[in-house]
């Protein structure tokens, strides 16, 4: 009996953790705001390669979007992650957009670099190395003539590494 307590008082309650980690993917952006008509700062759509590092041990990731359209923008963020249970996480990101060539035109969250939010979701496929992502990215004054903040939905399917 002694032994049986022993070991039981050793045992460690069970915490959702996600069962994957980092992945690249592919999908689409899609602009979701316009900045000053009088300048052309339309609202604009294109695909996205998305990557995500997962730190070990610690509930944090790296990430990174490439928003190509007709301005392309690249977006860099550090995000909190929040496992759901072992296939999904939520998360919230911050960090930056940056605005990639010049020129008047429009890339889904804008025309001008700016500071980010970043929530967003990911869901492992059961036995499979697939993961679906989704998020939104917040890009506070986006536009550059409007002074508006820009707002961008993606979506996508990963691959697992």
């Amino acid at each position: 009996m002694a032994i049986s307590v022993g070991i039981a008082s050793r045992i460690a309650p069970a915490q959702a953790q996600a069962a994957y980690g980092s992945y690249v993917g592919i999908g689409g952006s899609f602009g979701l705001t316009e900045g000053d008509d009088a300048f052309g700062e339309d609202s604009a759509s294109g695909a996205v390669i998305a990557a995500r590092y997962k730190l070990l041990r610690v509930p944090l990731s790296i990430r990174a979007q490439l928003l190509l359209s007709d301005r392309s923008a690249f977006v860099p963020t550090v995000s909190y992650d929040i496992p759901l249970n072992w296939q999904t996480d939520l998360y919230l990101g911050a960090g930056a957009s940056i605005m990639l060539g010049g020129g008047d035109n429009t890339s889904p969250i804008g025309n001008q670099s700016s500071f980010v939010l970043q929530p967003g979701i990911d869901h492992a496929l059961p036995n499979s190395n697939l993961v679906l992502f989704g998020n939104a990215i917040f890009a506070f004054d986006g536009y550059d003539e409007g002074n508006n903040a820009a707002i961008s939905v993606q979506g996508g399917v990963g691959l697992r590494f």
